[in-house]
């Protein structure tokens, strides 16, 4: 998308949207993208005025053509896609803590994310004090509410000016209004309970939030929606890969075997993989939109995959409404440097009412949910991981060559990967940080570690890893201390028994919790050969 251009949003694109559908649930402020097909959701034929997947056109393609032919077109220059002038995610507001400041990586910029206590909002810094380049992250919020650095206390307010140089004398020149003294300042706001900032430090994007703004999701915010609890990881794979797998929902019945279940399972083998009806409906600089199986899928370049699926709740009552509610899967896709990326994922589910919403999301623990999440991711992180580097050694935009993708099944990882090529410059705009090439691969179980690339940055996740392990050294204690006490009472030889029994059970149970830690918080292998 074109920075500061003014396009229409999708509540103003009535043909951009099913008929059947709750056009709230696709409201959005973002620059979105303008009808180039119709379609009725209510139909399973599709008309598409695309050119894109001529090859394609039906279940398993006899038709060998190349499905990034069609593309061999003149490129607008004004239609190159500007990474560098959209709202990038950083962080879930639920897991940033205000009493510290964070320091995140977001397309190799170094961040550092803060409370700002004296105007009440999350500012974004460069992670760099201009002093002797020391990173703010590793500071503190001092008692004023500023940041201090603290590796010479240097301290900033809130628009990056510097207030106090502890080494400069009071009676001294004022050194610390120099311009040279302030740290870079990112505009940032806060939308759907994520930190959003814009990738660039001019003074002339301060109120970029007044033209442009990041996209909702409507389901997010509704009350009338049980969220299944906000998650963000670093994963071991680059942006291209994750999005394209997010985009594939035909790797589920055999990467994540016996973790999801299969809508419509088929009989041709275990796994129970059918043929899916993929289509696209319209694709331009600032995304695609297209039907899935059995949903609609939008992507809002470069970072948020949207999907929603029919959820069928009470007919007849739907039906006086003129629509369905739809469950809603939003992933956000951050870069963070090349071979590593950061998911933040939000499931919205529609329940009958929304105070039982209200209720699900304030009693359920997010950690519980989140552990059967991590299991799904790791489910085939490594297979990813290794996949990059073999797309990798084809050459950047060599993709369509190196991978052969025949069925409809792939239209939309198809449709992401011409978009990077035709808009996206082939992939994600480092600005020359990273030479291209992909970090070493450590053992499997280090790769898929849970503890440093999510349970330290989830504040549900770190209080029940904490927790637990409190739980773990007491029941460790009452062990010890019983058998000792056995051994020094000269109580009968039947509660010598019972002491001793009760100090095993609290032994193997120290045991089984300390395994079931280890598992949920730290590495859980899934090996596809014995599944």
């Amino acid at each position: 998308m074109v920075a500061l251009r003014a396009t229409p949003t999708l509540h103003s694109l009535p043909n951009a949207i099913p008929s059947r559908l709750d056009k709230k649930l696709f409201h959005s402020n973002f620059n979105q993208i303008p009808p180039t097909s119709s379609f009725s959701f209510g139909e399973r034929t599709t008309v598409s005025r695309s050119k894109l997947f001529t090859s394609i056109s039906s279940s398993v393609s006899t038709d060998l053509t190349d499905p990034f032919q069609p593309a061999v077109e003149t490129q607008n220059p004004d239609e190159k896609f500007d990474w560098y002038s959209n709202w990038c995610p950083i962080m879930p507001v639920c897991d940033l803590d205000k009493r510290r400041p964070h320091g995140k990586k977001v397309m190799g910029l170094d961040v550092v994310v803060w409370w700002d206590k004296n105007e009440s909002v999350w500012k974004v810094f460069d992670d760099s004090c201009p002093h002797r380049l020391a990173p703010l992250s590793e500071g503190r919020i001092d008692q004023w509410g500023r940041l201090q650095c603290v590796y010479h206390g240097w301290c900033f307010n809130g628009s990056g000016n510097c207030k106090f140089i502890p080494q400069a004398p009071p009676d001294g020149p004022p050194v610390h209004t120099s311009k040279r003294a302030c740290v870079s300042v990112y505009p940032s706001t806060v939308q759907n309970g994520i930190v959003w900032f814009w990738p660039n430090t001019d003074p002339k994007y301060k109120n970029i939030i007044m033209k442009k703004k990041p996209p909702y999701i409507a389901e997010i915010d509704d009350p009338s929606y049980a969220q299944s609890a906000l998650i963000n990881r670093d994963l071991p794979y680059g942006y291209e890969v994750m999005i394209e797998n997010l985009m594939d929902p035909a790797h589920v019945p055999y990467a994540h075997y016996g973790l999801m279940q299969t809508r419509l399972p088929g009989k041709a083998d275990r796994e129970g993989g059918i043929p899916l009806e993929m289509t696209l409906e319209s694709f331009n600089p600032n995304g695609f939109t297209g039907m899935g199986d059995p949903g609609f899928n939008q992507f809002f370049a470069p970072y948020v995959f949207y999907s929603s699926m029919p959820v069928k709740l009470d007919q007849d009552n739907e039906t006086k409404k003129g629509f369905q509610k739809r469950m809603a899967l939003v992933f956000i896709c951050v870069p963070i440097s090349p071979g590593k990326s950061r998911l933040i994922f939000s499931g919205s589910t529609p329940t009958f009412h929304r105070y039982f919403a209200r209720w699900f999301n304030k009693i359920f623990p997010r950690w519980i949910t989140h552990a059967a999440i991590n299991t799904v991711l790791d489910s085939d992180a490594y297979l990813l991981h290794l996949e990059e580097r073999k797309i990798m050694d084809a050459g950047v935009g060599q993709w369509h060559k190196a991978c052969f993708v025949p069925a409809k099944t792939d239209a939309h990882v198809v449709a992401f990967r011409k978009w990077l090529n035709k808009y996206g410059g082939g992939q994600v705009d480092w600005r020359g940080k990273f030479s291209g090439v992909l970090p070493p691969t450590p053992p499997r179980e280090q790769l898929m570690d849970r503890y440093w690339s999510h349970v330290v940055n989830c504040g549900s996740c770190k209080a029940a890893y904490k927790g637990f392990k409190v739980l773990e050294v007491v029941l460790q204690v009452i062990s010890i201390t019983l058998i000792g006490y056995a051994a020094a009472t000269k109580q009968g030889q039947a509660l010598k028994i019972a002491i001793v029994s009760i100090a095993l059970l609290s032994f193997v149970a120290s045991k089984w919790l300390s395994h079931l830690i280890y598992k949920i918080f730290h590495y859980h292998g899934y090996d596809h050969a014995f599944r």
